[in-house]
């Protein structure tokens, strides 16, 4: 059954497509809309934390320090270090945990052949409270 509105008028089933199809690019933009403005008000309020953090540290005479995730390499690295038992068995760890107790200069071949380091001179410590 076509309803017709005058000569060249839309058929009920074509109205309602059209009325859909508006309907759902309206609530699309509108969700997209929301979507972008929360993530901009995140980032906004996350920038301005971060500025009053630094200006406090600049005010009270305190070094500003980024802010970072807490992994550190060398901690990373020096915990698969002692825990290498795992992965080689205790037969293989024995020989070098045994030569780092009797030369504790030794530290897993890094300072090798060297008694003491002469490049650092030593300064005074600051208080910075």
């Amino acid at each position: 059954m076509n309803l017709l509105v005058g000569e060249k008028g839309l058929t009920l089933n074509e109205f309602v497509t059209l009325v859909l199809r508006w309907s759902v690019r309206i609530f699309l933009l509108i969700a997209a809309t929301i979507f972008f403005l929360s993530l901009l008000a995140a980032a906004s309020l996350l920038a301005l934390v971060w500025g009053a953090r630094a200006l406090w540290a600049k005010l009270t005479g305190r070094p500003v320090t980024p802010w970072v995730m807490g992994v550190s390499p060398g901690a990373a690295w020096s915990t698969v270090y002692r825990s290498r038992t795992v992965w080689t068995g205790p037969a293989a760890a024995a020989p070098a945990a045994e030569s780092a107790v009797d030369n504790p200069r030794h530290r897993g071949g890094i300072l090798r052949g060297n008694d003491e380091v002469v490049d650092v001179q030593p300064r005074e410590i600051r208080n910075t409270h």
